[in-house]
């Protein structure tokens, strides 16, 4: 379903700040993967999510959803293949707009656009048997100002808009990062959820490692631009945090550092 194949990415180069992000970078996800993937910072995790998505092109490689080479299409012409949920609350959803507005926009994600009514009843119906699943009662405030949400609230509005269409692939960047730990722990439960019930192939990047081992069917660790290792669900399923740690060193010869430590 998606295929990352001989990826590379170095910015700045040929200046004393060239700083190589992903180093000959291969990933595949088969339909209905979901792959968690952590490391410390600068590993490169942010950067295999953005050249997915379209926001940075790659050096070398190349990028495959389903059958499709994407890797030179810009962000928007892959969006209707690409759900996508950022750590920042705000970022998913328009603050100036009701619930029932930003689920309209997210509904018709990638389909052509003409003049008709943004909001139909049936659209309504609709919406509201999707917020229930949500469980915040946000199925009653359609006409509310997303604006007027928590951080946790929008959160969980972004995650059911990035999921609405159904897309080929959804990614997490730190969903939860930004959430207390009460929010935190419902996103994490919903996500699971909705990728199970719509069966979607899924990439996920967090620094918590627990939150890494319990949710979904793989995890990859990065460090300095590469995959050191990639747990399948058997070997995840026995992995520990302390465990986790024990594989970096094993593999890199060294600890991880004070402020490389990820999150626990």
């Amino acid at each position: 379903m998606l295929e990352i194949r001989d990826v590379s990415k170095t910015f700045f180069g040929g200046t004393v700040n060239e700083r190589v992000a992903l180093d000959d970078v291969t990933l595949k996800l088969d339909s209905g993967d979901f792959v968690t993937v952590i490391g410390s910072n600068g590993a490169g995790k942010s950067t295999i999510l953005n050249i997915t998505s379209g926001k940075l092109l790659p050096d070398t490689g190349t990028v495959t959803i389903g059958e499709l080479d994407v890797t030179r299409l810009a962000d928007h012409q892959r969006a209707k293949y690409i759900g996508r949920v950022f750590q920042d609350p705000m970022a998913g959803s328009s603050p100036n707009m009701t619930i029932e507005e930003n689920l309209s926009i997210a509904y018709e994600r990638g389909n052509r656009r003409g003049f008709s009514i943004g909001v139909t009843n049936k659209k309504r119906e609709k919406f509201r048997e999707e917020l229930k699943s949500l469980e915040l009662g946000l199925e009653d405030r359609l006409k509310a100002k997303v604006g007027l949400l928590s951080g946790g609230q929008r959160q969980a509005l972004s995650l059911l808009m990035a999921t609405f269409s159904e897309p080929k692939v959804l990614m997490l960047d730190e969903h939860t990062a930004a959430l207390d730990p009460q929010r935190a722990e419902l996103v994490s439960r919903l996500t699971q959820e909705i990728v199970d019930r719509h069966k979607l192939t899924t990439l996920m990047v967090t620094h918590n490692m627990e939150q890494a081992l319990r949710l979904g069917n793989r995890l990859i660790m990065m460090h300095d631009g590469r995959i050191l290792f990639d747990l399948n669900q058997e070997r995840k399923s026995k992995m520990t945090v302390k465990g986790l740690l024990q594989e970096f060193e094993n593999i890199k010869g060294e600890k991880l550092t004070d402020d490389e430590t990820l999150l626990q």
